[in-house]
């Protein structure tokens, strides 16, 4: 088997899904780079500081700050007080859960393309494999986060979600 060549394809897929989820993101949510992520996060995990966000999103304090204060202008995010008084809290307003939808939403159908080309049986492998990969890129808290920036939490549950499961057995060694 030719594993140069496997990889090659996996990473020309990867690139092809990603730049067509964000460019379909970009045109019909009005916006690109990591702002989805942080909707999507920020549904996910309700009440995440600027610094965990920032670090999910391997982003700049200063950027994480900029991009809070728009979404928050834009009345999608709203900063409450943290748990130890000393930090914000970051929730989405119910504009920006909807906005969230509507991200998770276009990413399905998008991904769904791909998928649409498989039988039943080569969705079950493909499903198996994927699972496997993800575990195994698995490696800390902040990568579990990190990968699941953009899930679909609703869908993939932790009970069923590779990513964490493997984070829960890390936490057991």
């Amino acid at each position: 088997m030719d594993d140069e060549r496997t990889s090659n394809l996996l990473g020309a897929l990867a690139l092809s899904v990603t730049d067509a989820f964000n460019a379909v993101v970009a045109a019909n949510a009005g916006y690109g780079g990591e702002t989805p992520a942080a909707l999507v996060t920020l549904g996910a995990e309700p009440g995440l500081s600027i610094n965990r966000l920032r670090q999910i999103l391997n982003l700049s304090h200063p950027g994480t700050v900029r991009l809070i204060d728009r979404l928050e202008k834009e009345g999608l995010v709203e900063r409450r007080s943290g748990a130890n008084g000393r930090t914000l809290a970051l929730f989405l307003t119910d504009a920006g859960s909807e906005r969230r939808k509507a991200i998770l939403s276009e990413r399905r159908q998008h991904l769904q393309i791909a998928i649409n080309s498989l039988t039943p049986n080569e969705r079950q492998q493909l499903t198996a494999l994927l699972e496997k990969m993800l575990a195994a890129m698995t490696t800390n808290e902040l990568q579990a986060f990190t990968i699941c920036r953009l899930c679909e939490e609703e869908v993939c549950p932790g009970d069923r979600c590779p990513v964490e499961q493997k984070y829960c057995q890390i936490l057991k060694q």
